[in-house]
């Protein structure tokens, strides 16, 4: 298995984290919003341990999330 199909897979397997922590920053629920944050990080951090994202990809990642997050508040 190719490394561009390790990453799909990895894409597809964390897809739903990052969808349900904007399902939650939109919502406007701080405290479901923070759960959301920390599944959707502890997923790139996995992802990027891994080898299926780069580090500063995944730093990228977790910093906008972080970003949306502190706007909420």
């Amino acid at each position: 298995m190719g490394a561009s199909s390790a990453a799909l897979r990895c894409a597809k397997r964390f897809f739903p984290e990052f969808q349900k922590n904007d399902a939650a920053l939109v919502s406007g629920d701080k405290a479901v919003a923070e759960a959301a944050y920390k599944v959707a990080v502890k997923s790139v951090d996995q992802a990027a341990l891994k080898g299926l994202l780069h580090k500063n990809n995944a730093a990228r990642k977790k910093s906008s999330m972080t970003l949306k997050l502190n706007k909420l508040a």
